[in-house]
């Protein structure tokens, strides 16, 4: 595999960033990953980071080094980060669970499969347009895919915020399965958290990242959701892969991974401490890392 791949994220105007973003690949696969912690709920970056490691413990404990099932993995990854999210909440003994958003994409053998639960995206970019996107599972979706709102009103729609669907709540979530895509040369995949994609036009969105290196687009496409939304901007998450593209640019082959190996950005038991500081103490901080660690390891048996 050779692509092109970069991440970046902004706090814009929240008091801490609860989005979460990575990716990790072997020589034949690739899975990336963006996690929106929902701050209407306790601890929302601690589930965002949860569902983050608990998938990439299942890409490396089933890419060997192609996954066998692609679509039937990302749904047993997600639905593991879930019952993780479930489990931290009865051990801490929370009142309400922490809750977040994901989509996730693996590509192998030059094709695409994505899932998703709630309001981050996916983007299929292809020569300069949209060719496909996720759907939101959302109050306001909804209301755009039963005709009773215009596509145009949705941005400014009071219910806008609503998410329908997520990893955490009390009920099993769903987990909307996308793909088997197959990617032609120069097609970028881009996944964000809502705080990119709402605040911009679809054509802005494309700008940064059309015929130009995700290394540069990325960055450009994130800060300029943060500077549209202003006072009002979200927290801004934004990881795209360009397949195959330019040999001008900067790419990745996964023919320098070694057999059995895994490379990625996803490190393990980092928390934002700034964002839990009220939340968490000190010793409940050393606590829930090390819980992490042990749910990851648990994900692996179940």
């Amino acid at each position: 595999m050779r692509f092109s791949i970069y991440q970046d994220s902004l706090i814009g105007a929240r008091a801490s960033n609860q989005d979460r973003m990575g990716y990790c690949y072997t020589r034949d696969s690739l899975l990336m990953l963006v996690a929106d912690g929902m701050g209407g709920h306790l601890r929302g970056e601690v589930a965002a980071h949860l569902a983050l490691q608990v998938a990439a413990s299942t890409f490396q404990e089933e890419a060997r080094p192609t996954l066998a099932d692609p679509p039937a993995f990302l749904d047993r990854a997600l639905r593991r980060a879930h019952r993780e999210i479930l489990r931290y909440q009865d051990t801490h003994h929370l009142p309400e669970s922490p809750r977040t958003t994901i989509v996730a994409c693996v590509v192998q053998h030059g094709r695409a499969w994505w899932a998703h639960a709630g309001d981050s995206r996916l983007y299929l970019l292809r020569g300069g347009r949209v060719a496909l996107r996720t759907r939101d599972h959302s109050k306001v979706q909804n209301l755009v895919d039963l005709g009773m709102i215009a596509e145009s009103d949705s941005a400014t729609h009071p219910e806008r915020n609503k998410v329908l669907n997520c990893l955490g709540s009390p009920f099993e979530p769903t987990i909307e399965l996308g793909g088997d895509m197959v990617l032609a040369p120069g097609d970028t995949l881009m996944l964000c958290s809502d705080g990119v994609w709402s605040a911009l036009p679809e054509a802005d969105l494309l700008g940064p990242l059309a015929g130009g290196a995700v290394l540069t687009g990325v960055p450009l496409l994130v800060a300029r959701a943060v500077g549209h939304a202003g006072p009002l901007a979200d927290n801004a998450t934004a990881l795209a892969m360009t397949w195959e593209g330019s040999i001008d640019v900067p790419s990745l082959s996964s023919e320098d991974v070694p057999d059995g190996a895994i490379t990625t950005t996803i490190a393990v038991g980092l928390i934002d401490e700034s964002a839990a500081a009220e939340a968490l103490t000190e010793d409940e901080i050393e606590r829930t890392i090390r819980e992490i660690r042990e749910a990851i390891s648990r994900a692996g048996g179940n």
